[in-house]
């Protein structure tokens, strides 16, 4: 599978922020990079970005790509706002959408995506809507928007700027789309898993060394002592 992924907007959109003056896309970016480390990990999944950290991309020339590069799926990453954008409301929660005509793949990704973000961050679910969006409109494949939480609302916005949110919203539409596509995992060869190491100390006598040693493997931990020079 082919995927383009889509951080809407850019640094330096007019108006793009929360109330407090976080840049929505920088929250767009991290859901999207952390998507794309995210399916990394299965089978036959290849990602390209639609968005630029040097300027906001048209819209014309995001769709073009996807168009051209022939990818089977356009997600667009996306933070909301209410109103006049400049003012705290209570708007709140969680939105995904697709083009008017609700193609039936669209349709049922975006359902599943809706369902895992809801679950995940606990937002208050607005359901799976229509749009005219260019994204969904101008696209030749299966395209869908998913608006993460509300800019204008307090809550949301501090969500917005956490990354435990951001990680938790990318894991989240991933799970949707390895759901609704049944991607498999890769397997790992276990001769490529990594070891990681934890040192408790130093010592200049060998004596505090072996005290160390015996007092973690009471508590049952491996201990092994190993002596180099100083620098």
């Amino acid at each position: 599978m082919k995927m383009m992924i889509d951080a809407g907007h850019g640094y330096e959109t007019p108006g793009k922020r929360s109330v407090d003056g976080m840049r929505e896309y920088e929250f767009n970016r991290a859901v999207a990079e952390e998507m794309k480390d995210q399916l990394a990990l299965y089978e036959g999944v290849s990602v390209l970005y639609s968005h630029s950290d040097r300027r906001d991309v048209p819209l014309s020339e995001r769709t073009a790509k996807a168009n051209r590069e022939h990818v089977n799926l356009f997600v667009s990453i996306h933070a909301n706002a209410h109103w006049n954008g400049r003012e705290w409301t209570s708007a709140a929660g969680i939105e995904t959408y697709v083009y008017l005509s609700k193609p039936r793949t669209a349709y049922q990704l975006a359902k599943n995506v809706q369902a895992c973000l809801v679950k995940h961050t606990y937002r208050k679910d607005r359901g799976v809507k229509t749009a005219n969006f260019h994204v969904l409109k101008e696209t030749k494949m299966t395209a869908i928007l998913v608006e993460c939480g509300f800019m204008t609302n307090k809550t949301e916005a501090s969500l917005l700027r956490s990354a435990a949110y951001r990680l938790t919203c990318a894991r989240a539409i991933v799970t949707g789309i390895v759901t609704t596509y049944n991607l498999k995992k890769k397997t790992i060869d276990p001769s490529d898993k990594v070891l990681y190491k934890v040192q408790t100390g130093a010592f200049a006598e060998k004596e505090n060394a072996l005290q160390l040693a015996v007092e973690l493997e009471k508590k049952g931990y491996d201990a092994m002592i190993v002596s180099a020079k100083r620098n």
